[in-house]
């Protein structure tokens, strides 16, 4: 899911598997807190993985400075993801019957005796107690306070060709605290942060399209170029818009009316507002009225170099654009988090909880499995858990590269899509046709080869593996109730006899071949600021795609919150309301030829010729019923109805 100009977490590539934590995240339950001593209680998968005997390099110096956070369980944690569980199934007679952010947290957050206990208990061990929210209790101090306090000792250990800090053995809390802690995050210091998905260069610097293109697909065909699986094949698509995507998905006449949305990501761009206006006008989507684009944003941001600030820019302006083209009369409230720090990311989460500023959320950012410690899953399943009882849904792109192996030498799925508390959005090629009529989906993924220097062949056809729908079976999250019936064994046990969660969930239009068109202020090569529009993909499309989707449903049922959809889109599976995507929708090979300027702008440096195969997702493959590249498949004519409350 990352672009180039994505920093990528250190160590990506030699990251170790995560081990299964039995019955830990079936349902995002908090793993038992297993007897350590009579005294104190193990906090479960707080030791990473790649803190190995063999990669131990001694002990952290006594006066190293750590920050950490101690997440709290609150009051009833199994209670919280049951009552989470009913509200969302369509089958149980308790579906839909949500609480409000105060009845949650009176109900399952921690109680201020709680809070009081686990405070005392770290300022004790000689901790400073650094900030206090209903979540967690974050802290500071030296490594031999932390040691006193979670009872183990902090190594360091070499992670790929660095070397991190973390315990030696899980931590622990005292066992008078009586369960009040779920984790404890920030012992290890390797990074932990996301990266935003999505195929865009730095939004700094200028990126345009050239041409010639398809103003819908097959509309110009590529009749001087070579011809590929045997048959002379059309220009991409210039980008298209809100009216073929509405008419592709089954919008019908809902736009989203009464419902809000709200997005996530890091920092703010700027000039947000102009461009979604300036962007809305020029392709006949509504005019945004007054206050329908919120932002809240935090008071300070960090990291702003390390994370590429400027960078997610433009994944804010895909997922805003895009929720507006889908569903124009919804409203759109931007959370922008204060770096790319899971820390900062799950206060951003959390804000919308709290606040309930929206039923649906779109989120196009995350990273590698591998990179995901069970202490940071159990406080993101908490947050989505918390939502599903308030009625909130998250959707998370599913990534950009396949299946992990091209870009980390591993096969994995990609995280915080991984959870089974938020739906995982896959990724397609759409073909749109004339009028908008849809054509066809294939589950995105793409080879490429160049125009030989003579003009007469492609080099090497069908070319290298570019980016695919991210997907395939999870390692650390245990196989949730409602894909049991639906996913093929032979995807659930992939990786473990007693079966995992797999993902996708959904899907729609990522390939940025046949992406969508976007509006943003870029900086050009003059020095000037100026607005200009180029075509994008990635499954940071897709997301907010299916999360505008969701609206047009939730207005369909009446303004009735969906809540956490999966129970639900499952329950759809097999019927007319899905389009079952392939690879192979045609009976043939399907590639578009693809002109791109040699330096991203203008042709003063000439032009590049290439040919991109669609339908070819790394070792993944979309074949009739669920995969692990789209899912159930993609929203039909009747999805949006079918959420109607009869």
């Amino acid at each position: 899911m990352r672009s180039n100009r994505a920093a990528l977490r250190a160590g990506a590539s030699m990251a170790a598997t995560l081990p299964m934590i039995a019955g830990a995240l079936a349902l995002g339950i908090p793993a038992a807190h297993a007897v350590d001593s009579p005294t104190r209680d193990t906090l479960a998968g707080t030791r990473p993985a790649w803190a190995t005997a063999k990669a131990d390099k001694g002990s952290t110096s006594d006066s190293a400075k750590v920050s950490a956070r101690v997440y709290l369980a609150g009051r009833d944690a199994t209670g919280l993801a049951a009552y989470a569980k009913s509200v969302s199934d369509p089958a149980s007679p308790a579906y839909g019957e949500y609480l409000s952010a105060q009845q949650a947290q009176s109900r399952f957050g921690a109680t201020e005796a709680q809070v009081a206990a686990v405070r005392s208990w770290l300022t004790a061990a000689g901790l400073k107690v650094t900030g206090t929210t209903q979540h967690y209790v974050s802290v500071s101090g030296d490594v031999a306070a932390v040691e006193q306090a979670f009872g183990t000792q902090l190594h360091n250990y070499t992670k790929g060709s660095s070397t991190y800090r973390a315990p030696s053995k899980s931590a622990s809390a005292p066992a008078s605290l009586d369960g009040a802690v779920l984790t404890v995050t920030g012992l290890d210091n390797a990074p932990h942060k996301a990266a935003s998905k999505d195929q865009l260069p730095p939004p700094d610097a200028v990126f345009k399209n050239s041409g010639p293109f398809s103003s819908y697909y097959g509309s110009d065909t590529a009749s001087t170029l070579p011809s590929a699986y045997g048959k002379k094949i059309p220009y991409a698509v210039q980008g298209y818009t809100g009216k073929q995507l509405r008419a592709a998905y089954g919008a019908g006449g809902y736009t989203g009316k009464g419902v809000r949305i709200a997005i996530t990501d890091a920092y703010a761009s700027p000039t947000i507002a102009y461009d979604a206006a300036t962007y809305a006008k020029a392709h006949g989507d509504a005019r945004w009225k007054t206050g329908q684009l919120t932002q809240v944003l935090p008071a300070d941001y960090t990291r702003t170099e390390e994370c590429g600030a400027a960078g997610w820019y433009g994944e804010e302006t895909l997922d805003i654009e895009a929720v507006h083209a889908v569903a124009p009369a919804a409203n759109v409230t931007y959370v922008g988090a204060a770096s790319c720090y899971d820390d900062d990311l799950l206060d951003s989460l959390s804000k919308v909880v709290d606040n309930h500023l929206a039923d649906i959320v779109s989120n196009s950012w995350g990273d590698i499995e591998a990179n995901q410690t069970p202490d940071l899953a159990a406080a993101y399943d908490q947050v989505f858990q918390f939502g599903a009882v308030e009625g909130i849904g998250f959707y998370f792109s599913s990534g950009d590269n396949g299946d992990e192996v091209a870009n980390t030498g591993t096969k994995q799925v990609d995280t915080p899509a991984n959870s089974a508390w938020v739906t995982a959005v896959g990724g397609t090629s759409l073909a749109v046709g004339k009028n908008d009529k849809y054509q066809w989906e294939t589950g995105w993924g793409t080879d490429k080869a160049s125009l030989s220097a003579d003009g007469r062949s492609w080099t090497d056809f069908p070319g290298a593996y570019t980016s695919g729908a991210g997907g395939g079976t999870s390692r650390t999250v245990a196989e949730p109730y409602y894909q049991k019936a639906v996913v093929p064994k032979t995807l659930a046990t992939a990786n473990s006899a007693a079966g995992n969660r797999v993902v996708p969930d959904i899907s729609a239009i990522a390939d940025p071949n046949t992406g969508f068109k976007v509006g943003q202020t870029q900086t050009f090569p003059d020095g000037t600021e100026q607005y200009s529009e180029y075509r994008i993909g990635g499954t940071s499309l897709a997301a907010p795609v299916i999360a505008a989707v969701q609206a047009l449903g939730q207005e369909a049922r009446g303004g009735k919150a969906i809540g956490f959809a999966n129970p639900s889109i499952y329950s759809k599976y097999g019927s007319r309301v899905y389009h079952d995507v392939t690879d192979n929708p045609t009976g043939s090979g399907l590639a578009v030829a693809r002109v791109d300027f040699a330096n991203g702008y203008d042709a003063t440096d000439g032009l590049l010729t290439s040919v991109r195969s669609l339908g070819k997702d790394s070792s993944l493959s979309a074949v009739k019923g669920y995969d692990d590249v789209t899912g159930v498949g993609t929203p039909a004519n009747g999805y949006v109805e079918s959420y109607r409350r009869r």
